[in-house]
């Protein structure tokens, strides 16, 4: 097991329950199961935006996607945006043209503690303040150390 403290973004979960996602589907359900095993905590923000699109897109009714964030909630910590994470993604967004939202989840996954953020959204292998990005579809395993 690593030492390293994980996230998870958004695409990663929406990819692990959308079944016309071919391999990928696949691939994050592995992800996310194996993620239970490791410290890794998941964001409000990206359990926010699981259930919008999800539901925006008809891939799973309101009381489904509703049932899969609570599990999730159960399965791991999860961590909130602060007063601090949002200066601090504001300034990021301006430092290291990073989207508003992209920043922010880099901010709060920060602030928890977090080494890793598994995403196939940031440029694999970059870090930025302590917080590595990778692309778990481009590795063969994503939670090993680097």
């Amino acid at each position: 097991m690593s030492a390293e403290r994980f996230t998870l973004d958004t695409n990663l979960l929406v990819y692990a329950i959308d079944r016309d996602a071919g391999e990928r589907h696949q691939q994050a359900i592995t992800i996310v199961d194996r993620a239970v095993e490791q410290d890794c905590v998941l964001t409000l923000q990206v359990l926010a935006e699981f259930f919008h699109a999800v539901t925006r897109k008809g891939k799973m009714p309101t009381a489904e996607a509703s049932e899969q964030v609570g599990d999730w909630q159960i399965m791991f910590p999860v961590v909130a945006a602060d007063g601090q994470a949002l200066t601090r993604a504001m300034s990021t967004v301006q430092r290291h043209n990073l989207s508003f939202w992209d920043a922010l989840l880099w901010a709060t996954a920060k602030a928890a503690g977090v080494s890793v953020l598994l995403s196939e959204d940031f440029q694999d292998g970059r870090e930025l303040e302590g917080v590595q990005f990778r692309n778990p579809f481009a590795m063969e395993d994503p939670y090993a150390a680097r």
